[in-house]
């Protein structure tokens, strides 16, 4: 029997490591997914309004008490990120070492971690309520979308509801001649006949999660904060509670872990930004030398992450290998630090798409030519050189949220609607183009793993992947130059100039001066909260000196924070207008009861009869706008509530 060739040989080998790595295929697969499903959502709720677009139209102000008939305008999502400074790549690795070192010590002092696992589980369970109740409030928030979607298409007309109006009415580009429909079911689902009392009720289900409260908080010099909270939110906060609790008190199964670890990651997304691409490469790339040495030439990374039984992971069921114990289930893990520090890169590519997405929008306009007067002898091209002007001005495209609206694009499709509602769908080519870099980066690493048999640091793999996929997608596409110029450290805009907007130098997250600037900034807050409201207590006096805002600011409930030290209130939503009006002739109809009982006691605790005839008059005293009774004896009586007020 003759040898087999070299090409046979290669095929056979391959299907032999394929037969070893078969088993771990679907662990292999999970943990991808599960990478990537926290960089994917936490990078889209990071987008808010890049520089190179127009702010939206504000929004009508009304008073606390008034109610909304027309529908919400969008508002901007302003997302408050921390940026990070060219010092911090010096600043993590130094304090994520230290750390390390001190946790790998603490542990060999204790023997048994117990004690140091519950202090650590309830310090992140604090941090973990939050992130979690987010993660659960806008995945509902996704879900309700896609059974309640605010713009549906069919038969070609693409229909968008006006839900304070109980109707959906069709877009004018694409539905002339249509008639509104009222029933609140999108789609082919529309056509249902409902019956009346079912369709109010499934209306009132749909404007449910846009009632919200407000909570407001507030410790002087300390903190201050406004949070609004609907149905959602509060279904979110008391699950991320249960599953917080049942992590610390009941068991710690890998599934729990994972979403406290999503939470984490999906939060830290949101609040981090590099600020700059330049910034980014240098902290991922002092991190990829500090993965490296505490990974193969320690045992710190390996014993921590083994030993503490805490949030900071993502667990994966394994196969069991031949000398694992059978009464401990086999998994593998993924440290959190692996998918945020990549991640943080992955979302500023995303916002640097949509700030190219607007910059490639804008446009230009000729300013009309004022020359001022000068010497008579002077040349305009004199005068240009000494007082140049700018001759064009540049028009940015108006901001469109690029948040939410996942439900619309199942239910719209493919049909083309208006530009206002563009606002995700735009080129992500070095979001892509990062977690392309990103996916090769892990699978680089499981291939390795499962090679070798020993933990890999996984930045070492995942570092080159997303900086290299993003640099060199800047390099062939000519927006190098954009890249390294773009920055979100933006610390203030000029209202008056559109587009003249002022960039700083971003602080360290660990330096005293950035504590110091929001502790001015807090105070600023305070000063203009006061001013505020100052001037709104004012101009309520002079609309109506006797409405019941003016009595309230004049009772002991009133507000004043120059010297207000704590202050905490919970703010209901403004009534609709069916609401609002059933409310009012409710309270009308128990202030007529109330006024023919206490009528009825007075006439007889005073032993006599109401005359079965009476005539109202007019009010005689320009002090009291009240009518009186005038009896058949010619007595004049005042009504009976207010003689009860009296007496």
């Amino acid at each position: 029997m003759s040898k087999p060739g070299p090409t046979i040989e290669l095929f056979g080998r391959m299907a032999y490591e394929f037969s070893l790595i078969q088993p771990y295929i679907p662990t292999y697969l999970h943990l991808l997914v599960s990478a990537l499903f926290p960089i994917y959502t936490g990078a889209h709720a990071s987008l808010s309004r890049p520089s190179s677009a127009a702010e939206p139209p504000k929004r009508p102000k009304r008073t606390p008490h008034e109610s909304e008939d027309e529908e919400d305008i969008p508002e901007e999502n302003i997302q408050k990120m921390e940026g990070l400074s060219p010092a911090d790549a010096i600043m993590f690795p130094l304090l994520a070492g230290s750390t390390l070192t001190g946790l790998y010590f603490l542990i060999k002092w204790l023997n048994d971690p117990v004690l140091l696992n519950k202090i650590l589980n309830w310090y992140f369970s604090i941090f973990g309520i939050l992130s979690v109740a987010r993660l659960i409030t806008d995945t509902m928030g996704v879900v309700t979308s896609f059974v309640f979607p605010a713009r549906y298409r069919e038969d070609g007309v693409v229909w968008e509801i006006k839900r304070k109006q109980r109707v959906a009415l069709p877009q004018p580009s694409t539905g002339h001649g249509s008639v509104a429909r009222r029933s609140p079911l999108p789609g082919f689902l529309s056509r249902i006949g409902l019956p009346p009392f079912l369709r109010e009720a499934l209306w009132t289900l749909r404007e449910f999660p846009s009632q919200k409260v407000t909570i407001r908080a507030y410790l002087r010099s300390i903190a201050e904060a406004s949070i609004p909270i609907g149905p959602q939110g509060f279904a979110g906060l008391v699950l991320a509670v249960i599953s917080v609790g049942y992590f610390n008190f009941v068991a710690k199964p890998w599934w729990l872990t994972n979403l406290l670890g999503f939470g984490f990651s999906y939060s830290a997304l949101q609040y981090m930004s590099p600020t700059t691409f330049w910034t980014g490469t240098l902290i991922l790339s002092s991190l990829f030398f500090y993965d490296i040495y505490f990974v193969f030439f320690t045992p710190l990374m390996v014993t921590v992450a083994t030993k503490l039984d805490i949030p900071i992971k993502l667990l994966f069921p394994r196969p069991p290998g031949p000398d694992a114990d059978p009464n401990k289930p086999a998994l593998s893990m993924l440290g959190l630090g692996d998918v945020v520090l990549p991640g943080i890169m992955i979302g500023l590519a995303l916002r640097f798409d949509l700030y190219l997405f607007y910059l490639r929008k804008q446009t230009t306009r000729a300013l009309a030519n004022s020359v001022q007067k000068t010497d008579e002898d002077a040349s305009v091209t004199e005068i240009a050189a000494k007082d140049p002007k700018p001759t064009e001005d540049i028009v940015k495209a108006q901001w469109q949220p690029a948040t939410g609206g996942w439900g619309e694009r199942l239910w719209v499709g493919s049909a083309r609607i208006s530009e206002k509602e563009e606002g995700g769908a735009f080129p992500k080519t070095y979001f892509h183009a990062s977690l392309v870099g990103y996916i090769l980066g892990m699978l680089c690493t499981l291939g390795v793993m499962h090679v070798f048999g020993h933990a890999q640091p996984a930045l070492l793999y995942l570092v080159p992947g997303v900086i290299g996929s993003l640099w060199v997608t800047a390099f062939f596409k000519g927006d190098a130059k954009a890249m390294w110029e773009y920055t979100e450290a933006v610390e203030e805009e000029d209202p008056k100039a559109e587009g003249d907007t002022k960039h700083k130098g971003m602080d360290s997250i660990f330096s005293l001066s950035r504590v110091e600037k929001k502790a001015k900034q807090m105070e600023k807050n305070l000063v203009q909260g006061a001013h505020a409201s100052e001037d709104e207590k004012n101009t309520s006096k002079e609309k109506d000196s006797s409405s019941k805002e003016a009595d309230f600011e004049k009772s002991s409930f009133a507000r004043d924070r120059k010297r207000e030290l704590f202050f905490f209130s919970i703010t209901l939503p403004p009534l609709s207008k069916q609401s609002k009006n059933a409310t009012e002739n409710s309270e009308n109809t128990t202030n007529e009861k109330t006024a023919r009982t206490l009528e009825e006691e007075l006439g007889i605790a005073s032993g006599g009869k109401v005359a079965a005839s009476t005539a109202v008059t007019p009010p005689t005293s320009p002090r009291d706008g009240s009518p009186t009774r005038q009896t058949l004896e010619g007595k004049s009586k005042e009504p009976a509530l207010k003689r009860r007020r009296h007496e």
